[in-house]
């Protein structure tokens, strides 16, 4: 890793730091026409003066209205009215402070507004610093503004702590116009006003402003720009953000230069930055150079090999992890959960789920809901409800992920069902549980239910349907052979057809044999997306099955003059913790001539209950040398080996890079009854549960 650039070059060697000398190069950059510039002094000092609806306009703001109180509530505050008429103003500001000491931030501010109608009462410094802490603890923007007010209108003298402490004040509350008008009018700053502002803006997302001030700060005060590092991890924060890496490279240096190598914070923020930003091994080295690996160190460096895809070293460095004895938290097994659910490793997520358990957060709503979402993927359908039906508190995730689940599995009903039980417990359903309850609709063929749910988004729950909304409805439309009028709601569409709403229509055109439509949709997606390779396969199928040969022809020169290549189809399957990994015609396995012998029995056996081999197919994922070698895909030499090396009544959860073959997925219904055996298998499409002749998918994918 490359990171030699020195100190003095932070400002000239990186193409997104030349705003420095020339702020027009970062408005090109960044697209921030119509932003304060915060380059110059003159301009930064007096840029939040035209901002409307700052604190100066609205000084005092009309109290709110008050309902009739109860006996009881009229009773307490007669009480608490009493004990300030008979209280000292500095009984009042010790009751207050101690009201915030015990964390009852609602009676301390309650006790503040009956101060403010009582008027004429000064408070000290302490105790506008406890209501501070109160207005912070309740994310209040009213409380905000009743205790910001009454300091300006107080004439408090604030120090420098009590401006720092005003400034953290609004930005945790994200009242950031009203906060960057308390930092413009600070009398001075230190590292903490910097840090302070700086963070907030990171933590809103708003980088490219962040970096702004950070230079600003750099400019204004030299004495901070070397003596905190805090604010070098924030930056890195940022840059992870913007995914620049070249900036997060050069604070990297400036954390050398100054010392701070062995920071921890430092550290874990370079890593991060470093794996968002696609350098995975400069995370690794970053790790490595930690002097003491902290769980926040572990957790991220995992989490970024889960990124990039990385699942299995991901999953090494998870037992790393815990063979160093750290101590592993509810983010830790969140994430190995969660590439147990992309390797399909039951035996692994089991072992992550005992470990939730013995580490204490058992009823983690995170960890649990990743749960969720890996049993309910994978088949194990009451395993899953068994964690939702025992979390205490479930958010809208958790309910998501039940929900398309069983919509997954061709279990409609049962995630309609949850749906309207999660109405009626009062969560409010976002985009993705309608995308979810809606996808349910189309594979189960609830068409009158989905179109129901379809239409009450708008009406009922403010829910404005997306693209991807209207995918689901053309594709329930298609499963019933309405082509027409699944084109005509693509046509009808508020917006611009996407790539999805095409797709579902040529699967429909696909099933359906309709090659006239489905011809002018793979054309779409060709026109949409003419580097990816499936829509050129799509395509070409089509043209050869309606007898177009020129087309065809054309279509493959495209092929060659591109170079590209549809790479093979492979299935992995996971047993006893090894993933074993299977090519088309694979021979190369130690048990190879056991896993045909297998399998040559298995074809045998559902021949016998109708199954015939099939010729060409029209999926866009399969290509000729496949076809050739029907009886010996990678499926089904994966489930042959799964077949003799697991008990009669393990379930197989398989891993297929590709879409599934009809083929085969014809083979895969009979092989599951015979067998008797579960046998679920994620494709490049969707999760496919195979059971007694039936699959979850309808036979529509």
């Amino acid at each position: 890793m490359d990171i030699s650039l020195p100190l003095d070059q932070l400002r000239s060697s990186c193409k997104y730091v030349a705003f420095l000398k020339n702020p027009q190069v970062l408005k090109e950059r960044f697209h921030l026409y119509g932003h304060c510039s915060l380059f110059s002094k003159k301009r930064y000092k007096n840029a939040f003066l035209k901002i409307k609806g700052s604190l100066s306009e609205h000084r005092f703001i009309k109290p709110r209205p008050m309902l009739k109180p109860s006996k009881r509530e009229e009773n307490l505050i007669e009480e608490k009215v009493t004990q300030i008429e008979d209280s000292s103003s500095s009984g009042i500001s010790a009751q207050i402070e101690k009201l915030v000491f015990h964390k009852r931030y609602h009676e301390a501010l309650d006790f503040f507004e009956l101060l403010e109608c009582e008027g004429g009462c000064q408070l000290g410094s302490s105790t506008y610093d406890a209501l501070i802490t109160a207005c912070i603890g309740l994310r209040s923007i009213r409380g905000v503004k009743r205790v910001h007010n009454h300091m300006v209108s107080s004439g408090l003298v604030l120090d420098q702590y009590l401006w720092n402490r005003v400034l953290s004040m609004h930005v945790k509350c994200k009242m950031m116009l009203d906060a960057r008008m308390v930092f413009n009018e600070m009398p001075e700053r230190n590292s903490i006003s910097w840090n302070t502002m700086v963070g907030g803006l990171v933590d809103l997302g708003d980088y490219v402003e962040a970096f702004r001030l950070f230079f600003v700060m750099l400019e204004e005060e030299e004495e901070f720009s070397g003596s905190d590092s805090r604010i070098y991890a924030t930056m890195i924060r940022a840059s992870s953000g913007l995914e620049v890496i070249s900036l997060g490279q050069q604070l990297h240096c400036c954390a050398l230069k100054m010392g701070e190598d062995d920071n921890v914070f430092m550290s874990c923020a370079l890593i991060d930055m470093y794996s968002k930003c696609g350098s995975i091994e400069d995370a690794q080295f970053v790790f490595d150079q930690m002097p003491v690996k902290t769980t926040v160190g572990w957790n991220t460096i995992i989490a970024g090999y889960a990124l990039h895809g990385y699942s299995e070293e991901a999953l090494r460095m998870y037992y790393e992890m815990r063979d160093a004895d750290v101590k592993m938290d509810h983010f830790t097994f969140s994430i190995i959960i969660r590439v147990c659910t992309r390797l399909a490793s039951l035996e692994h997520a089991k072992q992550a789920h005992a470990g939730l358990v013995r580490h204490g957060f058992g009823f983690d709503i995170v960890a649990n809901t990743a749960l969720v979402d890996f049993y309910i993927k994978w088949g194990r359908i009451e395993d899953a409800r068994n964690v939702f039906e025992r979390m205490p508190k479930k958010n809208v995730i958790s309910w998501n992920a039940l929900i398309g689940g069983y919509g997954n599995h061709g279990q409609g009903i049962e995630a309609v069902e949850l749906f309207e039980r999660m109405v009626c417990e009062g969560m409010m359903p976002n985009h993705v549980t309608f995308l979810a309850v809606l996808s349910a609709c189309r594979f189960s063929g609830l068409s009158d239910r989905g179109w129901e749910i379809f239409e009450s988004m708008s009406r009922d729950y403010s829910v404005k349907p997306r693209a991807m909304h209207y995918a689901c409805m053309i594709e329930l439309l298609g499963r019933e052979g309405l082509l027409d009028e699944a084109f005509a709601l693509i046509k009808d569409a508020p917006f611009r057809p996407t790539i999805n709403m095409w797709a579902a229509l040529l699967t429909a055109c696909r099933v359906h044999k309709n090659f006239e439509l489905g011809k002018f949709a793979a054309e779409k997606l060709y026109g949409m997306e003419p580097e990816k390779l499936s829509n050129y396969v799509m395509l070409l199928n089509i043209y050869n099955s309606s007898g177009k040969q020129e087309e065809a022809a054309a279509v493959v020169q495209t092929l060659k003059r591109k170079g590209l290549r549809i790479k093979p189809a492979c299935t992995w399957i996971e047993i006893k913790k090894q993933p074993h990994v299977f090519l088309s015609g694979d021979n190369c396995h130690e048990q190879t001539k056991e896993i045909y012998q297998k399998l040559d029995e298995l074809m045998l056996e559902i021949s016998k209950h109708g199954y015939v081999t099939e010729g060409k197919t029209l999926l866009p994922d399969v290509d000729e040398r496949e076809q050739k070698l029907p009886h010996y895909h990678s499926e089904k030499l994966a489930i042959s080996f799964g077949l003799i090396s697991t008990s009669s009544s393990t379930s197989l959860q398989l891993v297929q890079s590709h879409r599934i073959c009809s083929d085969c997925h014809n083979a895969i219904k009979l092989i599951a009854m015979i067998t008797k055996r579960e046998i679920v298998v994620r494709d490049g499409s969707r999760f496919h549960r195979f059971k007694n002749s039936t699959c979850s998918c309808g036979d529509y994918w």
